[in-house]
């Protein structure tokens, strides 16, 4: 709990470089949300890191959860796939990012000359040079990396569910979607409740990944900036100057803090709610 509070007591001074200057109560939280050009900067990273939820949640658990189902079903070689699906979560974060910068690199990555050599070479983008692109790339990056991750706890949560239970369901002639709908989903909730959550916070902590791969400006022009980074920016690597400015990125680390904690819970009591219902 010390460096939640300490970060909240940082974020209530004035500060000369890394000298403690003077209390100024929430002066920081103000000029946070209400002076450009850090508010500007401030919903620029909160929509990224909402994006980025959003498309996690869709893609990789949609995917991580059809993958679990198809291993939950007993298919040949579900063993050697469960270990495939998990590999790239043994990697580091940072030789993550620098393969995949590798990968999309628009001059000689691997991505470009396939679709070049496919004859589609109108596809070929530089994927992490256009704002339009080049977050969405990231965050998908980081869905192959989590998605080994995802599917290990939903298959945990399919294994739970008893097998008498999917055997009274198929003989009151329950099958196919019917089946998944009603009965292994709702009996996943503990799994999809807890993953969720951990998608949530995941997202909102964004920061490794994207340092790798866009460095810690958010290039290009702050289209993959997220909070965690434009945290770091403040604290460390200076504050629309050259100067470091540690009460803002105080004031920052808190606001994530309050919008992680406040979210996680609020989700927890909702499912948690909704999975005693079912």
């Amino acid at each position: 709990m010390y460096p939640i509070f300490s970060a909240f007591t940082y974020s209530l001074y004035d500060w000369q470089g890394i000298a403690r200057g003077s209390f100024v109560g929430l002066k920081n939280f103000v000029t946070l949300f209400q002076t450009e050009p850090f508010n500007k900067m401030f919903w620029n990273a909160f929509g990224h890191n909402v994006k980025y939820f959003l498309v996690e949640l869709v893609v990789q658990n949609g995917i991580a959860f059809a993958l679990a189902y198809i291993i939950y079903r007993k298919i040949k070689g579900s063993e050697l796939l469960k270990t495939a699906y998990f590999f790239p979560r043994l990697l580091s974060v940072i030789i993550v990012g620098f393969l995949w910068k590798l990968i999309l690199n628009p001059n000689f990555g691997a991505l470009n000359t396939l679709l070049t050599k496919l004859g589609l070479k109108e596809w070929a983008k530089p994927w992490l040079g256009d704002p339009d692109t080049a977050l969405l790339s990231i965050i998908l990056v980081n869905c192959w990396f989590g998605i080994g991750f995802a599917v290990l706890i939903f298959l945990a949560g399919l294994q739970s569910i008893p097998e008498e239970v999917i055997e009274a369901a198929r003989l009151d002639g329950a099958s196919g979607l019917t089946l998944l709908l009603r009965i292994i989903m709702p009996m996943c909730m503990p799994a999809i409740t807890i993953m969720t959550v951990l998608t949530f916070i995941q997202a909102f902590e964004a920061f490794e990944l994207v340092y790798a791969m866009q460095g810690s400006m958010g290039e290009p022009y702050y289209s993959t900036d997220t909070m965690a980074v434009y945290f770091y920016r403040l604290a460390f690597g200076g504050a629309g100057a050259d100067s470091v400015s540690i009460g803002l990125g105080s004031a920052l680390a808190v606001v994530l803090f309050a919008i992680v904690a406040s979210v996680s819970a609020v989700s927890l009591y909702l499912m948690r709610k909704k999975e005693v219902q079912h």
